[in-house]
């Protein structure tokens, strides 16, 4: 009798552990099963050095969605960047999306910035304004070889 006492005790805390293990895996690792709560818009951008999937998307210093796919667009050689966005932040076909750095030589991320427009953008819809990063290495280059204007 004692022994099965024992079993179901060290059963329940194996399983109160394993659940806590999946729970902390979800919640850290930002996982969604359902994207019921978010929409994706895209832009076409010449570079996007250094931002990754994941990356967050901002408006006024406020994360409002995060990169779910950057994909090369090979018709017009340029960088086709996939963004899900919180449904409760309307987007407008005029807003401007720019590649920006999170300090000196920090994360990159995506700015956007709103427009005057009052066409919302949509489910899928393409961001027409786009600004790419500022490629640091280019600038000192240009300017270590005297190439600045």
């Amino acid at each position: 009798m004692k022994r099965s006492t024992l079993e179901t005790t060290v059963g329940i805390f194996v399983f109160i552990g394993l659940a806590c293990v999946g729970y902390l895996t979800i919640e850290l690792g930002k996982v969604q099963f359902f994207s019921g709560d978010t929409y994706q818009v895209h832009g076409k951008f010449a570079s996007v050095a250094g931002l990754r999937r994941g990356a967050a998307v901002e408006i006024a210093g406020v994360s409002v969605g995060q990169v779910d796919a950057i994909r090369l667009d090979k018709e017009r050689m340029v960088a086709d960047v996939w963004m899900k966005i919180r449904k409760d932040v309307p987007l407008t076909e005029d807003v401007i999306a720019s590649v920006k750095t999170a300090g000196l030589i920090g994360d990159k991320y995506i700015k956007i910035s709103p427009g005057a427009s009052e066409e919302p953008l949509g489910n899928d819809g393409l961001i027409t304004e786009t600004e790419s990063a500022v490629d640091i290495e280019e600038l000192v280059s240009k300017y270590v070889f005297g190439n600045v204007k």
